[in-house]
């Protein structure tokens, strides 16, 4: 088989042009010297091209993966490996860096977008644009593009948003969470985006850490279960299949990430990107497991987090990143960085850089993602690689891991994103599976202030009915932080969906009046002689290190909307939070208490459960504290001594013909 060699860089590959021309023309030297100069160039020029299609085996999608990741990679100069392992936002990008860095993904961060009333086709036309750079280079290395997808396609307008993680948690339906990661999978394809960094599987150990709803429960086996939502996101992994190696199913699944690699549930006093202070045991024993299943269940991609391990920054960390999660787990994917975690290695962020980048890929980050500097970071690892700080080998490693996971999705077969699935954004089939997904997420944590005298569910017909609260007609406020924007929004403007004050109106009789005020004063309350009303207060949306919070408070006026609406007409409160808050104060005065945690767009999901159309049945995925000086407090654990302890959830009946 002959080896195809390039001048311009367009048909061969290889560096000294003249030297191999004169060797094929050695191995053809016995053909007539009779042939003009010209004739033999264009003999030459057929023998080349016949060739081609035999030899370039990472252009065929018959050849075994392992084969063309071999292939590809042995054509590959060190420029255009380096740049497979980058990924910057995509502000930073046009198609032309694409090409001339040979720049292997792009991202959106938080509330980036093609601009801000982005349409579906907007999407697919701005990936498409990036994407047409790439295939544009040498060897038309097609990128990948990743964004933050945690509970459905949270960055896109009129998308369906699914409850975050907390809530499903309270599920313990993982059938349930399979389906919301097929229904995100398709909406993200259908913006012509191949890569969702989902799920977390953090095992968040104290409510305090402003990520805590990104966890599904304090408890690892729960956690582990959920991890379901990888074969909806990916697809089922086949039967037979190697263990480690990651597997996308097709054109509507997506690459998942599991994040953020590891412990980074456990921190001190549950501040963010902070300090895990734990035995080999318990992070092996809390924190790892997750890590099995999703490995186990084909993930493609792994995140590593911004927080330390006994001192030590993860993103540095070559013993748990290559030792045990590439070597012991087997994991064949490849892994990630946070947001310019690599900067992070260093105190203050980026003050050694090259050190940074030195120690990052040592520690086995293959991908590494630097929104803005990118060109620094290139220079300094092809630096390091040119001066023999970083073998060769580990860089190989990293490329083939990232060609790996393109071309087990198929990215070199259909690299461009078509209009073939832009009504599936936010569709009514992935609606309803969000309203079932709110229904199953409700935990009753009180119904009656006597037991024999329950108050939920509600009659749907009554006179008068009271709806308060700041929480009770905001959609941005129940959708919560990774919300269009990175840390949410508060109103009903930014995106399409059923406010809860929306779904009781719907779900009341229609002789049944409502009333509707945020924060009523008692002469109102008393003035108008509700038959009852429902309070919907809770937290405001926020996201990482902005969510910490040393007193996990509702939001004012909350506290003080119970009061007045419970201290005078029998009530139900409603919470929206992201985790357990302080509520002790308030429960004697309140009739029904339901956490609703952070339900998404679908609100009529609260009014179904609140009115005995479904049945309660959610049980809470973490302990619901008494107040925060016992924290952290989790199940198993000596003080344990909760308000409503993990696994609690009363459960009603459906009320039939209301």
């Amino acid at each position: 088989m002959l080896k195809l060699y390039s001048c311009s860089g367009s048909t061969f590959y290889g560096d000294n042009c003249d030297y191999h021309i004169l060797h094929l023309l050695s191995i053809y030297g016995s053909i007539s010297m009779s042939i003009s100069y010209l004739g033999m160039m264009l003999l030459l020029w057929w023998l080349v091209v016949a060739t081609v299609a035999d030899d370039v085996k990472y252009k065929d999608p018959k050849q075994p993966v392992a084969a063309r990741v071999k292939d590809l990679l042995g054509r590959m100069t060190l420029e255009e490996k380096i740049g497979q392992m980058v990924q910057i936002e995509r502000i930073s990008a046009t198609p032309d860096i694409m090409k001339k860095y040979f720049i292997g993904s792009l991202l959106s961060g938080g509330g980036s977008v093609p601009n801000p009333h982005a349409t579906v086709a907007d999407w697919i036309n701005m990936v498409n644009e990036f994407q047409n750079g790439s295939l544009s280079t040498r060897l038309g290395i097609p990128m990948i593009y990743g964004i933050d997808a945690v509970h459905g396609h949270n960055n896109v307008i009129n998308a369906t948003i699914f409850p975050h993680n907390i809530g499903l948690g309270a599920t313990r339906d993982t059938d349930l969470v399979k389906r919301i990661g097929a229904a995100t999978a398709t909406e993200v394809r259908a913006t012509g985006i191949p890569y969702a960094f989902a799920p977390c599987i953090a095992v968040c150990r104290d409510p305090r850490w402003g990520r805590c709803y990104e966890s599904y429960s304090e408890d690892t086996k729960l956690v582990q279960n959920m991890t379901d939502i990888i074969l909806g996101l990916q697809g089922e992994i086949p039967k037979g299949s190697r263990l480690g190696v990651p597997y996308v199913a097709g054109k509507d699944k997506v690459a998942a990430c599991a994040k953020h690699f590891v412990g980074d549930g456990g921190t001190t006093l549950g501040i963010d990107e902070s300090n895990t202070v734990a035995s080999q045991h318990e992070l092996l024993s809390i924190h790892m497991p997750p890590y099995y299943d999703s490995i186990i269940k084909g993930v493609s991609t792994v995140m590593v987090s911004y927080s330390s391990w006994n001192g030590k920054r993860m993103h540095a960390n070559g013993d748990l990143i290559t030792g045990y999660l590439k070597d012991k787990l087997n994991f064949k994917g490849f892994v990630i960085s946070d947001w310019e975690g690599i900067d992070r290695i260093t105190s203050p962020p980026h003050s050694n850089y090259t050190y940074s980048v030195l120690a990052s890929i040592s520690a086995g980050i293959d991908m590494v993602m630097i929104p803005n500097n990118y060109t620094e970071f290139i220079n300094d690892l092809k630096y390091l690689v040119k001066h023999k700080f970083i073998p060769m080998d580990r860089i190989n490693d990293a490329v083939s891991r990232i060609l790996r996971v393109k071309f087990t999705m198929g990215l070199f077969e259909n690299p461009l994103a078509d209009f073939s699935m832009v009504n599936e954004v936010g569709s009514q089939p992935h609606r309803d599976i969000a309203r079932e997904a709110v229904r199953k997420s409700l935990v009753l944590l009180k119904n009656g202030k006597q037991a024999d005298e329950p108050m939920l569910p509600l009659p749907k017909m009554a006179s008068k009915v009271l709806v308060a609260g700041s929480h009770a007609d905001n959609l941005g406020y129940q959708c919560g932080g990774w919300t269009i924007g990175w840390q949410g929004f508060s109103g009903n403007e930014n995106t399409t969906g059923t406010t809860i004050l929306t779904g009781i109106k719907s779900a009341v009789d229609p002789k049944t009046e409502i009333s509707y005020m945020e924060n009523p004063n008692t002469d109102f309350i008393k003035s108008n002689r509700f038959s009852y009303a429902i309070v919907v207060v809770g937290e405001h949306p926020y996201t990482e290190m902005f969510g910490d919070s040393p007193n996990l408070t509702i939001a004012d006026p909350g506290p003080n909307i119970i009061r007045n609406v419970c201290g005078n007409v029998k009530c139900v409160v409603v919470i929206i939070s992201g985790r357990p808050v302080v509520i002790e104060p308030y429960l004697s005065m309140i009739d029904a208490l339901v956490a609703a945690w952070l339900p998404g767009t679908e609100g009529q999901g609260v009014a179904d459960v609140l009115f005995g159309d479904h049945e309660f049945t959610g049980k809470l995925s973490r302990t619901w504290f008494r107040s925060v000086d016992q924290l952290p407090m989790n199940i198993g654990d000596p003080h344990y001594n909760p308000l409503f302890p993990f696994g609690f959830g009363l459960t009603t009946k459906t009320v039939i013909g209301r």
